[in-house]
């Protein structure tokens, strides 16, 4: 479904990013390519292991550890490239009839937050990681380490963090209109 955008000069897209925008537009991009990749092969296993559950009592070892672990990962790559495609979810029943430079304002914080909260997340993400790591924890059935599992998502939040500094200093830019050009 395609909506239509009542401000539509305070919308930004890829087109608008300059040549670190779209490096990094491409790097998430990739990144959610191999998370839905995995996706992919998580519902082929999952078949495979339901299928051989039922018929022949032989399902995939650890099907539910390989879930959870390579959705983890799967999940975190994909919210950098929705934010850089202005994917998130927005209200804009307050900003319909604001001017572009308010909405580009709003939108700069918006996306300082998504900055801040990848940053955060990555923080916490490495460090959970490290301390399972220490602690030498496994999952139970394959007796995988979980830190791996865990590590893995720190690229997406990483991402997300770069992302979220982007946009803002990209609405910043278009707010007080030298916005014009292509941005860093």
């Amino acid at each position: 479904m395609q909506e239509t955008h009542s401000n539509p000069g305070a919308t930004l897209s890829p087109q608008d990013f300059g040549p670190l925008g779209r490096s990094l537009f491409s790097s998430c991009r990739w990144l959610s390519l191999l998370g839905g990749t995995v996706f992919l092969a998580l519902v082929a296993m999952s078949i495979v292991s339901i299928v051989g559950r039922k018929l022949f009592s032989a399902p995939v070892p650890g099907d539910v550890e390989v879930l959870q672990m390579a959705a983890a990962f799967a999940s975190a790559s994909f919210f950098a490239y929705c934010h850089l495609n202005g994917g998130d979810v927005k209200v804009d029943f307050f900003t319909a009839r604001a001017s572009a430079k308010v909405v580009h304002w709003l939108e700069a914080m918006g996306s300082a937050l998504v900055g801040v909260f990848g940053s955060v997340v990555t923080w916490r993400a490495l460090a959970g990681a490290l301390s399972i790591r220490e602690a030498g924890e496994t999952s139970m059935i394959l007796g995988w380490p979980l830190w791996i599992a865990q590590i893995l998502m720190v690229p997406g939040f990483v991402l997300l963090a770069l992302a979220g500094f982007y946009m803002a200093a990209l609405h910043v830019r278009h707010s007080v209109g030298t916005g014009s050009g292509a941005a860093a």
